[in-house]
Protein backbone atom coordinates (compact mmCIF):
# COMPACT_ATOMS: atom_id res chain seq x y z
CA UNK A 1 0.00 0.00 0.00
CA UNK A 2 1.10 3.50 -0.40
CA UNK A 3 2.14 4.79 2.95
CA UNK A 4 3.48 8.35 1.99
CA UNK A 5 3.62 10.38 -1.44
CA UNK A 6 5.18 13.63 -0.74
CA UNK A 7 7.46 16.28 -2.85
CA UNK A 8 11.19 16.19 -2.81
CA UNK A 9 13.29 18.49 -4.53
CA UNK A 10 10.92 18.89 -7.22
CA UNK A 11 10.21 15.14 -7.86
CA UNK A 12 7.63 12.67 -6.37
CA UNK A 13 9.05 10.95 -3.38
CA UNK A 14 6.91 7.62 -2.58
CA UNK A 15 6.78 5.03 -0.26
CA UNK A 16 5.42 1.57 -0.41
CA UNK A 17 5.02 -1.04 2.04
CA UNK A 18 3.07 -3.90 3.64
CA UNK A 19 2.12 -5.68 6.73
CA UNK A 20 5.01 -8.29 5.76
CA UNK A 21 7.02 -5.32 7.05
CA UNK A 22 8.81 -4.65 3.86
CA UNK A 23 9.19 -0.95 2.56
CA UNK A 24 10.16 0.74 -0.94
CA UNK A 25 11.17 4.28 -1.76
CA UNK A 26 10.83 5.88 -4.86
CA UNK A 27 12.06 9.19 -6.00
CA UNK A 28 10.80 10.14 -9.67
CA UNK A 29 9.64 6.75 -10.21
CA UNK A 30 13.08 5.21 -9.15
CA UNK A 31 13.68 2.84 -6.32
CA UNK A 32 16.49 4.54 -4.05
CA UNK A 33 15.93 2.83 -1.06
CA UNK A 34 14.41 -0.95 0.30
CA UNK A 35 13.51 -2.94 3.72
CA UNK A 36 13.31 -6.25 3.57
CA UNK A 37 10.28 -8.03 5.19
CA UNK A 38 10.66 -8.89 8.79
CA UNK A 39 9.12 -9.93 11.97
CA UNK A 40 8.79 -6.54 13.45
CA UNK A 41 6.46 -5.12 10.36
CA UNK A 42 6.38 -2.03 12.72
CA UNK A 43 8.09 0.57 14.49
CA UNK A 44 11.42 3.14 13.44
CA UNK A 45 12.62 2.85 9.79
CA UNK A 46 15.12 4.89 8.29
CA UNK A 47 15.33 4.92 4.52
CA UNK A 48 18.71 7.11 2.99
CA UNK A 49 20.31 8.08 -0.31
CA UNK A 50 22.13 10.16 -2.21
CA UNK A 51 21.39 12.51 -5.25
CA UNK A 52 23.77 14.04 -7.62
CA UNK A 53 23.44 17.53 -8.49
CA UNK A 54 25.61 18.83 -11.39
CA UNK A 55 26.18 22.46 -12.36
CA UNK A 56 28.28 24.50 -14.59
CA UNK A 57 31.14 27.13 -13.00
CA UNK A 58 33.62 29.15 -15.21
CA UNK A 59 36.87 28.74 -14.68
CA UNK A 60 38.65 32.02 -13.59
CA UNK A 61 41.89 31.22 -15.09
CA UNK A 62 41.21 29.74 -18.43
CA UNK A 63 37.75 30.99 -18.79
CA UNK A 64 36.22 27.25 -19.43
CA UNK A 65 33.54 26.33 -18.34
CA UNK A 66 33.50 22.85 -15.70
CA UNK A 67 30.63 20.83 -14.49
CA UNK A 68 30.81 20.53 -10.75
CA UNK A 69 28.73 17.62 -8.57
CA UNK A 70 27.51 18.23 -5.53
CA UNK A 71 25.98 15.29 -3.37
CA UNK A 72 22.89 15.93 -1.78
CA UNK A 73 21.82 13.27 1.18
CA UNK A 74 18.44 12.76 1.68
CA UNK A 75 17.18 10.57 4.79
CA UNK A 76 13.43 9.42 5.39
CA UNK A 77 12.41 8.70 9.00
CA UNK A 78 9.19 6.95 9.74
CA UNK A 79 7.32 5.27 12.49
CA UNK A 80 4.23 2.82 11.61
CA UNK A 81 2.02 1.41 13.79
CA UNK A 82 -0.94 -0.87 12.12
CA UNK A 83 -3.41 -1.18 14.69
CA UNK A 84 -4.77 1.61 14.94
CA UNK A 85 -3.04 2.98 12.15
CA UNK A 86 -1.05 5.73 12.35
CA UNK A 87 2.11 7.04 10.33
CA UNK A 88 4.89 9.22 11.56
CA UNK A 89 7.61 10.48 9.11
CA UNK A 90 9.74 13.34 9.02
CA UNK A 91 12.04 14.55 5.36
CA UNK A 92 15.59 15.66 6.24
CA UNK A 93 17.94 17.06 2.87
CA UNK A 94 21.49 17.84 3.94
CA UNK A 95 20.10 17.18 7.82
CA UNK A 96 17.61 20.21 7.55
CA UNK A 97 14.61 18.79 7.72
CA UNK A 98 12.06 20.14 4.96
CA UNK A 99 8.81 17.86 5.89
CA UNK A 100 7.25 15.94 8.59
CA UNK A 101 3.97 15.03 9.42
CA UNK A 102 1.58 12.31 10.75
CA UNK A 103 -1.09 10.44 8.21
CA UNK A 104 -4.16 8.63 9.87
CA UNK A 105 -6.22 5.88 8.30
CA UNK A 106 -8.75 8.68 6.81
CA UNK A 107 -5.77 10.15 4.40
CA UNK A 108 -5.45 6.70 3.38
CA UNK A 109 -9.08 6.09 2.39
CA UNK A 110 -8.74 9.02 0.44
CA UNK A 111 -5.15 9.02 -0.97
CA UNK A 112 -5.04 7.82 -5.15
CA UNK A 113 -3.30 5.19 -5.99
CA UNK A 114 0.05 5.63 -8.08
CA UNK A 115 -1.19 4.52 -11.65
CA UNK A 116 2.59 2.17 -13.57
CA UNK A 117 3.31 3.63 -16.83
CA UNK A 118 2.88 1.12 -19.41
CA UNK A 119 4.38 0.09 -22.23
CA UNK A 120 2.14 1.03 -25.61
CA UNK A 121 0.76 -2.55 -27.11
CA UNK A 122 0.76 -3.53 -30.42
CA UNK A 123 -3.14 -4.55 -31.99
CA UNK A 124 -4.37 -7.31 -31.37
CA UNK A 125 -8.40 -9.00 -31.62
CA UNK A 126 -7.86 -9.55 -27.76
CA UNK A 127 -7.33 -6.38 -26.94
CA UNK A 128 -9.69 -4.57 -29.27
CA UNK A 129 -12.58 -6.95 -28.13
CA UNK A 130 -11.34 -5.72 -24.54
CA UNK A 131 -11.56 -2.07 -25.39
CA UNK A 132 -15.00 -2.76 -27.14
CA UNK A 133 -16.13 -4.01 -23.86
CA UNK A 134 -14.72 -1.35 -21.94
CA UNK A 135 -17.01 1.38 -24.12
CA UNK A 136 -19.92 -1.08 -24.03
CA UNK A 137 -19.65 -1.13 -20.64
CA UNK A 138 -19.39 2.73 -20.34
CA UNK A 139 -22.27 3.77 -22.41
CA UNK A 140 -25.00 4.80 -20.64
CA UNK A 141 -27.44 3.34 -23.22
CA UNK A 142 -26.64 -0.34 -22.07
CA UNK A 143 -27.99 0.44 -18.45
CA UNK A 144 -31.21 0.99 -20.19
CA UNK A 145 -30.87 -1.67 -21.93
CA UNK A 146 -30.21 -4.10 -19.43
CA UNK A 147 -32.82 -2.68 -17.23
CA UNK A 148 -35.22 -3.65 -19.86
CA UNK A 149 -34.24 -6.57 -20.22
CA UNK A 150 -34.37 -7.28 -16.73
CA UNK A 151 -38.14 -5.97 -16.23
CA UNK A 152 -38.76 -8.39 -19.27
CA UNK A 153 -37.22 -11.35 -17.68
CA UNK A 154 -38.82 -10.80 -14.48
CA UNK A 155 -42.24 -10.53 -16.08
CA UNK A 156 -42.34 -13.47 -17.68
CA UNK A 157 -40.92 -15.64 -14.73
CA UNK A 158 -44.02 -13.86 -12.00
CA UNK A 159 -45.78 -10.35 -13.10
CA UNK A 160 -44.96 -7.15 -14.30
CA UNK A 161 -45.83 -5.40 -11.10
CA UNK A 162 -43.68 -7.77 -9.18
CA UNK A 163 -40.89 -7.08 -11.72
CA UNK A 164 -40.90 -3.46 -11.07
CA UNK A 165 -41.46 -4.40 -7.38
CA UNK A 166 -38.17 -6.41 -7.78
CA UNK A 167 -36.04 -3.68 -9.49
CA UNK A 168 -37.14 -1.26 -7.22
CA UNK A 169 -35.86 -3.16 -4.58
CA UNK A 170 -32.63 -3.88 -6.71
CA UNK A 171 -31.90 -0.05 -7.63
CA UNK A 172 -32.35 0.97 -3.58
CA UNK A 173 -29.67 -1.75 -2.45
CA UNK A 174 -27.04 -0.72 -5.51
CA UNK A 175 -27.83 2.63 -4.14
CA UNK A 176 -26.20 1.97 -0.96
CA UNK A 177 -23.24 0.29 -2.58
CA UNK A 178 -23.17 4.07 -4.50
CA UNK A 179 -23.57 6.26 -1.63
CA UNK A 180 -20.68 4.46 0.59
CA UNK A 181 -18.10 4.77 -2.82
CA UNK A 182 -19.42 8.05 -2.64
CA UNK A 183 -18.41 8.91 0.60
CA UNK A 184 -15.22 7.90 0.54
CA UNK A 185 -14.41 10.21 -2.56
CA UNK A 186 -14.40 7.39 -4.81
CA UNK A 187 -15.69 8.09 -8.76
CA UNK A 188 -18.76 5.63 -9.73
CA UNK A 189 -20.20 4.49 -12.94
CA UNK A 190 -23.62 3.91 -11.93
CA UNK A 191 -25.99 0.62 -11.25
CA UNK A 192 -26.26 -1.75 -14.13
CA UNK A 193 -28.70 -4.75 -13.67
CA UNK A 194 -28.39 -8.19 -14.83
CA UNK A 195 -31.16 -10.22 -15.60
CA UNK A 196 -31.54 -13.54 -13.38
CA UNK A 197 -28.53 -12.10 -11.52
CA UNK A 198 -29.19 -8.85 -9.58
CA UNK A 199 -27.32 -5.49 -9.97
CA UNK A 200 -23.70 -4.20 -9.95
CA UNK A 201 -22.70 -0.96 -8.69
CA UNK A 202 -19.51 -0.27 -10.15
CA UNK A 203 -16.67 2.09 -9.71
CA UNK A 204 -12.96 2.28 -11.50
CA UNK A 205 -11.57 3.17 -8.55
CA UNK A 206 -9.67 0.20 -6.21
CA UNK A 207 -10.48 0.94 -2.20
CA UNK A 208 -7.85 0.81 0.56
CA UNK A 209 -8.53 -0.12 3.26
CA UNK A 210 -10.89 -3.01 4.88
CA UNK A 211 -12.98 -0.47 6.46
CA UNK A 212 -14.26 0.88 2.98
CA UNK A 213 -14.79 -2.84 2.16
CA UNK A 214 -17.03 -3.09 4.95
CA UNK A 215 -18.99 -0.27 4.47
CA UNK A 216 -19.35 -0.26 0.74
CA UNK A 217 -20.66 -4.06 1.06
CA UNK A 218 -22.78 -3.83 4.56
CA UNK A 219 -24.50 -0.08 3.03
CA UNK A 220 -26.27 -2.26 0.10
CA UNK A 221 -27.92 -4.27 2.62
CA UNK A 222 -28.77 -1.72 5.19
CA UNK A 223 -30.45 0.64 2.20
CA UNK A 224 -32.24 -2.66 1.65
CA UNK A 225 -33.37 -2.86 5.22
CA UNK A 226 -34.80 0.92 5.22
CA UNK A 227 -36.88 -0.13 2.55
CA UNK A 228 -38.22 -2.87 4.15
CA UNK A 229 -38.82 -0.56 7.33
CA UNK A 230 -40.37 2.18 5.09
CA UNK A 231 -42.72 -0.78 3.53
CA UNK A 232 -43.57 -2.02 6.76
CA UNK A 233 -44.77 1.71 8.14
CA UNK A 234 -46.87 1.99 4.69
CA UNK A 235 -48.73 -1.42 5.43
CA UNK A 236 -49.70 -0.79 8.67
CA UNK A 237 -51.25 2.94 7.92
CA UNK A 238 -53.32 1.40 4.66
CA UNK A 239 -53.03 -2.00 5.25
CA UNK A 240 -52.46 -2.81 1.62
CA UNK A 241 -50.78 -5.99 1.50
CA UNK A 242 -48.82 -5.17 -1.65
CA UNK A 243 -46.34 -2.66 1.18
CA UNK A 244 -46.33 -5.97 3.34
CA UNK A 245 -45.17 -8.11 0.02
CA UNK A 246 -42.45 -5.81 -0.57
CA UNK A 247 -41.23 -5.53 3.00
CA UNK A 248 -40.83 -9.02 3.10
CA UNK A 249 -39.46 -10.61 -0.22
CA UNK A 250 -36.93 -7.36 -0.23
CA UNK A 251 -35.89 -8.64 3.20
CA UNK A 252 -35.37 -12.03 2.22
CA UNK A 253 -33.39 -10.95 -0.76
CA UNK A 254 -30.94 -8.60 1.51
CA UNK A 255 -30.53 -11.41 4.08
CA UNK A 256 -29.65 -13.71 0.99
CA UNK A 257 -27.02 -11.15 0.03
CA UNK A 258 -25.59 -11.20 3.72
CA UNK A 259 -24.45 -15.12 3.01
CA UNK A 260 -21.30 -15.28 4.78
CA UNK A 261 -20.09 -16.04 1.30
CA UNK A 262 -17.64 -14.25 -1.38
CA UNK A 263 -18.36 -12.33 -3.83
CA UNK A 264 -21.65 -11.69 -2.24
CA UNK A 265 -21.45 -8.35 0.25
CA UNK A 266 -21.81 -11.00 3.80
CA UNK A 267 -18.45 -12.94 2.06
CA UNK A 268 -16.78 -9.25 1.43
CA UNK A 269 -17.51 -8.41 5.15
CA UNK A 270 -16.74 -11.64 6.87
CA UNK A 271 -13.44 -11.67 4.88
CA UNK A 272 -12.65 -8.13 6.16
CA UNK A 273 -13.19 -8.57 9.32
CA UNK A 274 -11.45 -11.97 9.82
CA UNK A 275 -8.13 -11.19 7.99
CA UNK A 276 -8.06 -7.65 10.22
CA UNK A 277 -7.69 -9.95 13.23
CA UNK A 278 -5.21 -12.90 12.11
CA UNK A 279 -4.66 -14.79 8.69
CA UNK A 280 -5.08 -18.10 10.02
CA UNK A 281 -8.35 -17.25 11.28
CA UNK A 282 -9.43 -15.48 8.74
CA UNK A 283 -8.94 -18.46 6.40
CA UNK A 284 -10.63 -20.79 9.09
CA UNK A 285 -13.48 -18.04 9.12
CA UNK A 286 -13.81 -17.71 5.20
CA UNK A 287 -13.81 -21.61 4.89
CA UNK A 288 -16.45 -21.84 7.23
CA UNK A 289 -18.58 -19.58 5.27
CA UNK A 290 -17.87 -21.17 2.10
CA UNK A 291 -18.90 -24.59 3.77
CA UNK A 292 -22.37 -23.07 4.84
CA UNK A 293 -22.89 -21.67 1.18
CA UNK A 294 -22.50 -25.63 0.31
CA UNK A 295 -24.78 -26.59 2.85
CA UNK A 296 -27.85 -24.30 1.67
CA UNK A 297 -26.41 -25.15 -1.88
CA UNK A 298 -27.27 -28.86 -1.39
CA UNK A 299 -30.44 -27.81 0.26
CA UNK A 300 -31.86 -25.82 -1.30
CA UNK A 301 -30.75 -26.81 -4.84
CA UNK A 302 -29.42 -23.42 -5.95
CA UNK A 303 -26.99 -23.81 -8.80
CA UNK A 304 -26.30 -20.18 -8.87
CA UNK A 305 -25.38 -19.98 -5.71
CA UNK A 306 -23.03 -23.11 -5.72
CA UNK A 307 -21.82 -20.98 -9.00
CA UNK A 308 -20.65 -17.96 -6.81
CA UNK A 309 -19.99 -19.84 -3.65
CA UNK A 310 -16.74 -21.75 -6.31
CA UNK A 311 -16.07 -17.95 -7.28
CA UNK A 312 -15.93 -16.92 -3.72
CA UNK A 313 -13.86 -20.01 -2.78
CA UNK A 314 -11.37 -19.27 -5.28
CA UNK A 315 -11.21 -15.63 -4.41
CA UNK A 316 -9.96 -16.66 -0.65
CA UNK A 317 -7.29 -18.61 -1.96
CA UNK A 318 -6.19 -15.89 -3.79
CA UNK A 319 -6.55 -13.70 -0.81
CA UNK A 320 -4.51 -16.07 1.65
CA UNK A 321 -2.01 -16.52 -0.61
CA UNK A 322 -1.53 -12.81 -1.08
CA UNK A 323 -2.22 -11.83 2.63
CA UNK A 324 1.36 -10.57 3.19
CA UNK A 325 1.37 -8.34 0.14
CA UNK A 326 -2.19 -7.32 0.69
CA UNK A 327 -2.65 -3.26 -0.30
CA UNK A 328 -5.48 -3.01 2.22
CA UNK A 329 -5.29 -1.14 5.86
CA UNK A 330 -6.63 -3.60 8.05
CA UNK A 331 -9.39 -2.90 10.81
CA UNK A 332 -8.31 -2.00 13.93
CA UNK A 333 -10.14 -3.87 17.01
CA UNK A 334 -13.06 -1.29 17.32
CA UNK A 335 -13.15 -1.24 13.48
CA UNK A 336 -13.74 -5.19 13.63
CA UNK A 337 -15.70 -5.25 16.87
CA UNK A 338 -18.27 -2.29 15.37
CA UNK A 339 -18.61 -3.99 11.79
CA UNK A 340 -19.58 -7.90 13.76
CA UNK A 341 -22.37 -5.68 15.46
CA UNK A 342 -23.47 -3.78 12.47
CA UNK A 343 -23.44 -6.97 10.33
CA UNK A 344 -25.74 -8.93 13.42
CA UNK A 345 -27.77 -6.12 13.89
CA UNK A 346 -28.91 -6.14 10.27
CA UNK A 347 -29.18 -9.70 9.71
CA UNK A 348 -31.24 -9.99 12.82
CA UNK A 349 -33.68 -6.97 12.15
CA UNK A 350 -34.26 -8.41 8.45
CA UNK A 351 -35.20 -11.65 9.97
CA UNK A 352 -37.57 -9.76 12.67
CA UNK A 353 -39.52 -8.25 9.42
CA UNK A 354 -39.51 -11.78 8.23
CA UNK A 355 -40.89 -13.08 11.30
CA UNK A 356 -43.23 -9.97 12.01
CA UNK A 357 -44.81 -10.40 8.61
CA UNK A 358 -45.17 -14.47 8.83
CA UNK A 359 -47.57 -14.05 11.65
CA UNK A 360 -50.23 -12.23 9.85
CA UNK A 361 -51.16 -15.56 8.96
CA UNK A 362 -51.27 -14.50 4.99
CA UNK A 363 -49.68 -17.39 2.81
CA UNK A 364 -47.84 -15.13 0.69
CA UNK A 365 -46.29 -13.33 3.77
CA UNK A 366 -44.91 -16.45 5.18
CA UNK A 367 -43.41 -17.76 2.46
CA UNK A 368 -40.06 -16.04 3.03
CA UNK A 369 -39.59 -17.29 6.82
CA UNK A 370 -40.61 -21.04 4.84
CA UNK A 371 -37.87 -20.41 2.74
CA UNK A 372 -35.05 -19.92 5.70
CA UNK A 373 -37.12 -22.81 7.49
CA UNK A 374 -36.41 -25.24 4.70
Amino acid sequence: MELLKIDCLGKSLRLEGSLAGWQLLFWDNNLVSQKAASVDNGGLKVHQFELTQHHSQLASDSGEAQVLENKILVRLETDVVWQPFRFDYRLLVDEEVIAQGTRTEKDIERQMPEIPVTAPQKFSFVGLASLGFKLLKSAKVIKVVLAGASVAAYSWLFSFQFALALIACLVFHEYGHIRAMKYFGMKTKGIYLIPFMGGLALSDEKINTRWQDVVISIMGPTFGLLMSVGSLIAYHFTDNIFFAGLAAFNALLNLFNLLPILPLDGGHILKSISFSMNSIMGLIACVIGAAFGVYISYTLGLALLGFLLLIGSLEIVFEWRSRHQSHLLPLDRYGQIFSTIWYLATVAALVGIIWHLAGTGDDMLSLPLQILRS
